[in-house]
């Protein structure tokens, strides 16, 4: 048997996005800044899956801009917000991805801000007071948190730290690339000024992205050269890729509920035959609570192995089975996670991020479970 369980790295295409983009493949292939027919009915294209987008999230299409993906998207809104804000100091937590937390950390070492790091628990959670004392210290600052860790899963009250990022005049932007496609994201009434989303993510092509930005506060480009995307992103756009994220999304929306349930359903189950079947397994982060984290990620940490020890995913990936050891943007990187690092999770246990989509089943869950418990039980 075949297992993908790594859907927090990227998702299999849906066949109707799949179908969606075919046409501007084999028939509007115009450049969109064209001013000919063939140009303008790609640009039309274009504009109605902007408009799609920005419906679904309760947005105005002058908000969207459609970028390669979520790390471009967040370096674009962290960069681009604070210089165009006149911003200086930053704060952020040391399980963001690292596409916020490197660019943050870049943007410290050229001098132009003072970065804070929040503190978190061994659960993973934030110390939001914290963050409401730094707010009040420092006026006009960015706040970057991400809706949902990537590895862990935790989930983090938006509305909350929203609610403290306007009491104290700060911009802020979100991490969204987990949660989009997965939860609803009402803009004109959740508190944030920033958000992102990676269409791969959510059973859309690969080198697809969105940014929003709040439209009273606009920032300038990152990418420069030519006049596309309203004059916020030079290039040529992706075509192909835009219209994919639109129609993943809008297929996301169709059914958000049913997937959820689903999905939620498979980790459940998977929790309760992983508690019984394997003897001192733990779950780290807030991973295993169902209110508390996201419904498409759990990360095991499972007892010490000799046998499996810093082999357990090639053990697994023998067996047909694909997960992942943390973040995937950091597969085969022999430093460890830097989520794990900062709960202080026990080296000697091997931890396993098995993450899930509405295309996996009840069945590939009880065949992990038990090759699991078949690579375990070497010990005994």
């Amino acid at each position: 048997m075949k297992v993908y369980f790594d859907n927090a790295a990227t998702t299999a295409m849906d066949d109707r996005v799949i179908e969606a983009m075919l046409p501007f493949m084999k028939n509007h292939y115009g450049n969109p800044s064209s001013v000919h027919s063939h140009g303008r009915e790609v640009r039309t294209a274009i504009e109605r899956a902007r408009k799609k987008v920005a419906e679904l999230l309760n947005a105005s299409p002058s908000e969207i801009f459609f970028t390669s993906g979520g790390t471009e998207a967040d370096n674009t809104a962290l960069v681009c917000g604070m210089e165009s804000h006149g911003i200086t100091h930053a704060i952020t937590s040391p399980l963001e991805h690292h596409a916020v937390l490197h660019t943050l950390e870049v943007c410290e070492k050229k001098g132009s801000i003072k970065l804070s790091i929040l503190d978190v628990n061994e659960q993973g959670e934030l110390d939001l007071n914290q963050l409401e004392e730094l707010l009040k210290a420092n006026p006009n600052s960015l706040v970057s948190l991400m809706h949902a860790n990537n590895e862990i899963g935790n989930l983090n009250d938006l509305e909350r730290i929203g609610g403290l990022a306007r009491e104290y005049g700060a911009f802020f932007h979100s991490d969204t690339v987990q949660t989009m496609g997965h939860y609803v994201h009402d803009l004109k009434n959740l508190p944030v000024d920033s958000i992102v989303a990676g269409g791969h993510k959510f059973h859309g092509p690969k080198g697809s992205g969105f940014l929003y930005v709040k439209k009273d506060k606009k920032i300038h480009p990152f990418i420069h050269g030519g006049a596309q995307e309203r004059n916020m992103r030079g290039g040529t756009e992706n075509v192909i890729g835009i219209i994919g994220i639109a129609k993943a999304l809008e297929l996301a929306y169709e059914d958000m509920a049913g997937h959820q349930s689903h999905i939620q359903q498979l980790k459940k189950h998977f929790i309760e035959r992983l508690s019984q079947e394997i003897p001192g397994v733990e779950f780290n982060g807030m991973s295993a609570d169902l209110d508390q984290s996201l419904y498409t990620v759990l990360n095991v940490s499972l007892p010490p192995s000799e046998a499996n020890r810093g082999m357990l995913l090639f053990n697994l990936d023998l067996e047909g089975i694909s997960a992942s050891g943390g973040s995937a943007c950091s597969s085969g990187a022999t430093v460890g996670s830097h989520v794990l690092r900062a709960l202080n999770h026990n080296p000697e246990r091997d931890s396993v991020r098995f993450s899930f989509s509405r295309f996996n089943t009840t069945d590939e869950v009880d065949y992990v479970v038990r090759k699991l418990k078949e690579l375990y039980a070497v010990e005994a």
